[in-house]
């Protein structure tokens, strides 16, 4: 075997072990929603709006959120996660997420269930106001990458 010949194999063989050693990095993954009273089920038929930007890092199954809304017919009350359940079908709350002066943020730990269920679409973000205590806005979480 020529010089150039063993030296070639020995780097494929330092970067084929190097790249086997390396941690497995999961992509993190976007979801989106877009605050209306119209997502509500039944429709609260308030004119705020809202959104709400949601990251997942697979690899910690922490999720992070940030979001906005203004124009609620009444004082926010309360705001949660919601699943598992389709647009326009109602679930239960699965994560409280504090709501006050137009804006939410916050982050946490799902398990495995509750992170199939956000991939596959089936959690939403509800807000709900002195107006409207089951729901003035609601988003459905939909993945944007």
């Amino acid at each position: 075997m020529s010089r150039n010949a063993s030296l070639n194999a020995s780097l494929a063989a330092a970067v084929a072990l190097a790249l086997a050693a390396s941690p497995a990095v999961a992509e993190v993954m976007m979801f989106k929603g877009d605050l209306s009273g119209g997502a509500e089920n039944p429709p609260s038929m308030s004119k705020g709006t809202g959104s709400i930007e949601v990251t997942l890092d697979p690899s910690t199954k922490k999720i992070t959120w940030k979001g906005h809304y203004q124009g609620l017919q009444g004082q926010e009350t309360q705001a949660h996660f919601h699943g598992p359940a389709k647009a326009g079908e109602n679930a239960g709350p699965v994560l409280p997420a504090p709501a006050a002066g137009g804006k939410f943020e916050g982050s946490a730990t799902l398990d495995a269930q509750q992170i199939k269920q956000l991939e596959d679409g089936k959690w939403y973000f509800n807000l709900h106001s002195s107006k409207h205590p089951e729901g003035e806005l609601r988003g459905q979480l939909m993945r944007v990458r």
